[in-house]
C-alpha cells in the first residue's frame, strides 16, 4: 500500500473517531433542527444549510446540477453501496468505484475536502447462499474469500480504500434494533409467517423520489404482505440459510435496511452523499431513503445522491454484470492493461455517463497516456541539454498554463467535468510539443527551461490527484528497487551514442577540390546499422531510446501487448 494511501487512511481515521464521538447512539439520535436531517415532507429536495464547496453536482434528488452545501466545513461524509461478494469483480464495479474514487480524490486534492467514506460489504445474501451450496461451502467462507479477493482488486486500480469497511453480518443486533424502531414509528409491521416488511402507504407522497430511473419492479412477499410496493426489511429462514434470532423468529435481513443501518451507525441521523450505480436508484436507494427517514423521523436524511453510469460491452445496450455473464473481471483486464490505463478509460467519460468498452476505447486511453508520458520524457530532455530547440516564446507558454490551471479548476467544479479538465491538459502538452523544435545545430538563442518545469510539474500533480502515477513509481520499484537497471541502461545508451556518433561522423573533403558534401565512410554504416537495430530491439523490452542529433535519451516504459497481438 502507498504512503499517500496510508496517509489518507490515517487522517480519516482521526476525523471519523472526531465524529462518532460527536454523535448521539443509533438509539437515541433526535432529528437535527438543520443540515440532511430536515423537517419537510413530500418529495422535493430542499437545500442544506452549512458550507458551500463552489462545486455543482448533479443530485439524482432534484434531477439537477445543485451547489454542493456540507453540514460541517471542510469535511464530507459519504457513504455507498459495497459489493454483493460472492464471485469475482467485473469492469463493471470497477468503472463505478474507479469514478466515484475519481471524485474524492478532486474534493480532497484540490477543493480541500476530508471525505469520511464508509462502504458496506453485502455478505449474506440470495446470491451467497445460492453459490455456497453449489459450492458445498460454508456462505461466510464463500463471502470472506471474494470479500478479500475484491480489496485486492481495489487497491490493484489504486483505489483509495474507505475509512471502514462494515459486514452485514457483523451488524445485524443494530439492523434488528433499526427495524424494531421503524416499527416502533409506524412505518414497518410484522406478518404471521415472520417476514418484516416497510409500510410504504405511511409515508403518504413522500416515497418515489427516483422514480423513473429504471423499470418499477416490486419485491414478492408473504400472504400478509399489505401492498405489493412493500419491500422486506426481514426475512424468515428457509432450510440450510444462515439465520439469526429476531423478535419475529429467525430470519436474516432484507437486502435494503442493511445499507441504512451501517449508514446511521456511522453518521447518524444526516448524510452529506451517498452513492452508487444508476442501477441502484430504484428500488435500493429509494428503500434505503425510505427506511432512514422513518427511523430518524425526518424529511432529508441524505442530502446528495451521485449515481454512475454503466459500463457497457461495445455494441451491447446492456450493462456488464454477473448474471448476465457478459463481463471481464479485474484480474483478466490487468493482465493486459494497467491501473492507469483503466483510470484515463473513466477519465475521458463523465462520471455519470454510460460507457462502451471495447479495444479502441483503451487504446484512445493508452494513446493519450503516451502523449503525456513522451511530452514528459522530452521536456525533461530539453531541461537537461540533451535536446536542442530552437528559441522558446516563453511568455506564450506562461500563459497557457495558467489558462490551462484555470480551465481545469472550471471543469472539476462544474459537476467533476473529468472529460473537459484533461481535454485542457492535451490542449497545454500541444502547445508545449510545438515550442520544442529539435535542431542538430544550436544558434545561441536563449533557453527557458523553467517553464517548461513548471508545466510538467502541474500535469503530474493533476495525474497524481487523479491517480494516474506518470513515474510509474509503483512498476519502477516493482522491477527494481536498488535503480541497478537504471544504471545499465544509462552505461548502455553512453556507449551507444559514442558508437553512433562515431559512424556518422562525415569523411574529410577529397583531395581534388571537390566542395561536394562529405559523405559517410562507407565501412562505419554497418556500425550505424547496429546502433539502429539496438535502438528497435530494446522498444519491446520497455526501453525507449531517442535519438536527437548526436546525443540520445531513453526511458523505460511498461511493455504493453499492440492491438495486433491482442488480436
Amino acid at each position: 500500500m502507498s504512503a499517500a494511501v496510508n496517509m489518507w487512511r490515517s487522517s480519516t481515521r482521526c476525523t471519523l473517531k472526531l465524529l462518532s464521538k460527536a454523535r448521539q447512539p443509533i438509539s437515541s439520535v433526535l432529528c437535527r433542527p438543520h443540515g440532511g436531517c430536515t423537517g419537510h415532507t413530500g418529495k422535493k429536495w430542499r437545500r442544506p444549510s452549512g458550507f458551500d464547496t463552489g462545486v455543482q453536482t448533479y443530485n439524482s434528488l432534484s434531477k439537477q446540477k445543485e451547489p454542493l452545501v456540507l453540514a460541517r466545513e471542510g469535511v464530507a461524509t459519504w457513504y455507498s453501496c459495497g459489493p454483493t461478494v460472492y464471485d469475482h469483480a467485473h469492469l463493471g464495479h470497477a468503472c463505478s468505484y474507479v469514478r466515484f474514487d475519481i471524485v474524492q480524490r478532486i474534493l480532497t486534492r484540490h477543493f480541500g475536502i476530508s471525505v469520511i467514506h464508509a462502504m458496506v460489504i453485502t455478505d449474506i445474501d440470495d446470491k451467497i447462499i445460492r453459490r455456497s451450496l453449489e459450492e458445498n461451502i460454508s456462505a461466510s467462507v464463500l463471502a470472506r474469500m471474494y470479500e478479500e479477493e475484491f480489496q485486492k482488486d481495489m487497491l490493484s486500480l489504486q483505489v483509495i480504500p474507505p475509512a471502514v469497511y462494515l459486514r452485514v453480518t457483523e451488524n445485524v443486533p443494530q439492523i434488528v434494533a433499526f427495524i424494531e424502531r421503524i416499527i416502533h414509528n409506524g412505518h414497518a409491521y410484522a406478518t404471521e409467517e415472520g417476514n418484516v416488511y416497510f409500510d410504504i402507504p405511511s409515508i403518504g407522497d413522500r416515497y418515489g423520489k427516483f422514480l423513473g430511473a429504471v423499470n418499477v419492479q416490486y419485491e414478492p412477499g408473504d400472504s400478509g404482505k399489505r401492498d405489493s410496493r412493500d419491500f422486506a426489511l426481514w426475512k424468515k429462514s428457509k432450510p440450510q440459510e444462515p439465520s439469526w434470532e429476531s423478535p419475529w423468529g429467525r430470519g436474516r435481513p432484507g437486502w435494503h435496511i442493511e445499507c441504512s443501518t451501517v449508514a446511521s451507525s456511522v453518521f447518524g441521523s444526516q448524510l452529506d452523499i451517498h452513492s452508487g450505480g444508476i442501477d441502484l436508484a430504484f428500488p435500493h436507494h429509494e428503500n434505503e431513503i425510505a427506511q432512514s427517514e422513518a427511523y430518524h423521523q425526518c424529511g432529508q436524511w441524505g442530502n446528495y445522491f451521485l449515481h454512475a453510469g454503466h459500463l457497457h460491452l461495445k455494441g451491447s445496450t446492456e450493462k456488464m454484470s454477473k448474471s448476465l455473464k457478459n463481463y471481464i473481471t479485474i484480474k483478466d483486464f490487468l493482465k493486459s492493461y494497467s491501473a492507469n490505463d483503466f483510470r484515463m478509460f473513466c477519465l475521458l467519460t463523465k462520471y455519470r455517463s454510460a460507457v462502451d468498452y471495447s479495444d479502441d476505447s483503451m487504446t484512445e486511453a493508452q494513446i493519450t497516456l503516451a502523449t503525456l508520458s513522451a511530452f514528459g520524457h522530452d521536456a525533461q530532455a530539453y531541461m537537461k541539454g540533451q535536446l536542442q530547440s530552437s528559441a522558446v516564446q516563453e511568455e506564450l507558454l506562461w500563459e497557457r498554463l495558467a489558462k490551462t490551471k484555470a480551465a481545469v479548476a472550471s471543469a472539476l467544479a462544474d459537476d467533476f467535468d473529468t472529460p473537459r479538465a484533461i481535454n485542457a491538459i492535451m490542449n497545454l502538452v500541444y502547445h508545449g510539443n510545438c515550442q520544442l523544435h529539435p535542431v542538430t545545430k544550436v544558434d545561441g538563442a536563449a533557453r527557458s527551461p523553467a517553464v517548461f518545469g513548471a508545466i510538467l510539474f502541474y500535469i503530474r500533480e493533476v495525474m497524481d490527484m487523479f491517480g494516474i502515477d506518470l513515474l510509474n513509481r509503483k512498476e519502477a520499484a516493482a522491477v527494481d528497487s536498488s535503480a541497478s537497471l537504471e544504471g545499465v541502461v544509462d552505461q548502455l545508451t553512453r556507449f551507444r551514442s559514442e558508437v553512433r556518433a562515431f559512424a556518422l561522423a562525415r569523411q574529410d573533403p577529397p583531395a581534388d577540390g571537390n566542395l561536394s558534401k562529405p559523405g559517410l565512410h562507407p565501412e562505419r554504416i554497418p556500425l550505424l546499422k547496429a546502433c539502429d537495430a539496438l535502438r528497435n530491439d530494446l522498444a519491446p523490452l520497455g526501453v525507449l531510446i531517442k535519438d536527437r542529433g548526436t546525443n540520445s535519451t531513453w526511458e523505460i516504459t511498461r511493455k504493453r501487448q499492440t492491438v495486433e497481438e491482442k488480436n
